[in-house]
């Protein structure tokens, strides 16, 4: 049998009888791995007359990229928007406890807090690879404080902020670094939010529209000037208006700069969202869904009361509402039934909705060439699904992190 040993030592994993997700299609293909990468088996016949170390019998299974949650707050007890001591083990259990989930990198969201909040929480938050240990750390999701009190949701008013004189300094000095922040979510409606809006996109992070009460001009000039992403689309913004669609209305503009497209989250929990109102967005504009679970650290407990951040919640089978309200604050549901739901909900492909929780995520933090696809040389992150899309196994970097028991196989 030839030797890999000309080009490197690692073993060479091949996953055979499976069916992967790439271009946009489910194809009957085998999947090669490497260092924690995707491989083309083509350049290592050819190139270096190698062949496989092991080979995985994958029993027809779907594999797919691993999900991205770009917005969650917290799980399993662990609210992300409460300063504690252990703040980094409450990032650690729920990073590992998503991978069951088939979530293999997450942004950790921290709803309107006071700013002793984010000086004590940001700086323990670190941009970090996935790994036996969990699901890797893409950065920081603000939520607020900077957002509309009409359509404040489950954030306290009395933590609410708007922009100063000096409105980004106002912001720093808010949140106390931006070291780790991936995505900040806004009213655009705000004064002074174009030059926030402006500075954040100069450093990278992801500007998110939400909690708002914009007009379409203020989203479409919020855009203009560089945000990129729409906060659960429908939950916390003017409804959609024919006169003036409001936020919603930038799924169909036509003062969207060339080159640009604008994503937009959807909590697809059979609650937040009616499937009619899912249909409508996602017919409207396919390409820029993007599911998230907005879950809360009451995800993946019993019923009854729990936090989001300074604020007490109550869990409902699985609607969750301020304590004494009826409104939602946040969600219980995990990725992969946000991903069944969509599909059942749409009539969309399997393909489309495994799309909506890898790729499109990965393409709004500007990271598909590493992440969200099984393109060769992208990390080999990836969730192995039966055709019902129940999560079986989940590798990060080609290694497998968790797999169901094999007796509910």
């Amino acid at each position: 049998m030839p030797s890999n040993k000309s080009v490197s030592d690692a073993p060479i994993v091949q996953f055979t009888n499976c069916r992967i997700l790439r271009d946009h299609q489910l194809q009957r293909e085998d999947l090669w791995v490497r260092e924690g990468k995707i491989l083309n088996p083509e350049k290592l016949f050819f190139d270096e007359k190698g062949s496989a170390d092991v080979q995985l019998d994958c029993k027809n299974s779907i594999i797919a990229p691993g999900f991205i949650d770009v917005q969650i707050n917290g799980g399993f007890g662990v609210d992300f928007s409460l300063a504690t001591d252990d703040f980094k083990s409450g990032i650690d259990l729920v990073s590992q406890k998503i991978l069951s989930h088939g979530v293999t990198s997450f942004c950790p969201t921290l709803v309107t807090s006071p700013p002793s909040v984010y000086h004590q929480v940001l700086p323990q938050i670190s941009v970090r690879n996935g790994g036996a240990h969990g699901a890797g750390v893409l950065g920081a999701h603000l939520e607020g404080p900077f957002i509309s009190k009409e359509k404040k949701g489950a954030h306290p008013e009395h933590c609410l902020r708007t922009f100063e004189a000096g409105a980004f300094q106002d912001l720093l000095a808010t949140y106390g670094s931006l070291d780790c922040v991936q995505i900040v979510t806004l009213a655009p409606e705000m004064r002074r939010s174009s030059e926030v809006i402006q500075q954040l996109t100069k450093r990278g992070i992801c500007v998110s529209l939400g909690h708002s009460v914009a007009n379409l001009s203020q989203a479409e000039e919020a855009v203009q000037h560089g945000a990129t992403f729409i906060t659960h689309l429908f939950n916390a913004m003017l409804p959609f208006h024919h006169r003036d669609p409001g936020i919603v209305g930038l799924l169909t503009s036509d003062k969207i700069p060339a080159g640009r497209r604008v994503f937009y989250g959807m909590i697809s929990d059979g609650i937040h969202t009616n499937p009619a109102a899912l249909r409508i967005a996602h017919r409207a504009h396919p390409k820029g869904l993007v599911l998230v679970t907005d879950a809360i650290a009451g995800m993946g407990l019993a019923p009854g009361r729990h936090t989001l951040g300074q604020q007490v919640v109550e869990i409902d089978g699985l609607n969750t509402y301020i304590a004494g309200t009826k409104t939602l604050s946040g969600s219980v549901a995990t990725m992969d039934t946000c991903v069944r739901h969509f599909q059942e909900a749409t009539g969309c492909s399997v393909e489309t909705a495994l799309e909506a929780a890898s790729l499109h995520p990965a393409q709004l933090l500007g990271i598909e060439h590493k992440k969200g696809t099984l393109n060769y040389d992208s990390d080999a992150d990836f969730v192995m699904l039966n055709d019902s899309l129940y999560v079986q196994a989940t590798y990060i970097a080609g290694e497998e992190v968790w797999r169901q028991d094999v007796s509910g196989m």
